[in-house]
């Protein structure tokens, strides 16, 4: 897979983004399958050793592009991990966090670095169970992250585009939920 993306709102050139291939999930090696063994791995490895296996970020890609029909991208480096495939979300280029909730009481849960130096329009964010399961998965775009940031003012992490995961959800939309499917 050699494929790029293409920012449509600069070009007419089609959108050349790698899509999640047709699984024969009788296969062990099958994509789905292999997904639903690491969830299991790491949830296994956090009750045998007491902490997480840093794994959450590569199931939430593929988790996002599963439900929301996105393409997963080539080059991580672009600053976004995919790009939208069907009609609402076609050319969006997004950035993907995860954050596995093992305990609901514990406040204070943070979503990985923003990276708002690089080109891409909005951020994902799926929230994930103790099981390494989507349960929902929140859409804010690239301004209103921006002004979230700015408002925190000078402190370190906002700087770093560092945010609680209540402030994500505060100011980004709920666009799935594990027990309603699609919403908007």
């Amino acid at each position: 897979m050699n494929n790029v993306a293409t920012d449509l709102r600069k070009t007419d050139s089609a959108l050349e983004c790698p899509q999640i291939p047709e699984d024969n999930v009788n296969s062990p090696y099958s994509i789905e399958a292999l997904m639903n063994q690491t969830r299991k791995l790491a949830r296994d490895y956090r009750q045998a050793m007491g902490k997480p296996l840093a794994v959450s970020n590569e199931l939430a890609i593929y988790d996002a592009a599963r439900l929301l029909g996105l393409d997963i991208v080539d080059d991580f480096d672009g600053g976004y991990d995919a790009v939208g495939r069907d009609a609402e979300r076609k050319a969006q280029r997004y950035q993907i966090k995860a954050r596995a909730i093992f305990d609901e009481s514990k406040s204070g849960q943070r979503i990985g670095q923003v990276k708002m130096d690089k080109e891409w329009d909005a951020v994902l964010l799926i929230i994930m169970d103790d099981n390494y399961e989507p349960r929902e998965i929140f859409e804010a775009s690239r301004d209103v992250i921006k002004q979230a940031l700015d408002e925190a003012g000078d402190s370190k992490r906002a700087k770093r585009g560092a945010m609680s995961v209540a402030k994500f959800k505060k100011i980004g939309n709920r666009v799935w939920a594990a027990d309603e499917g699609t919403s908007d």
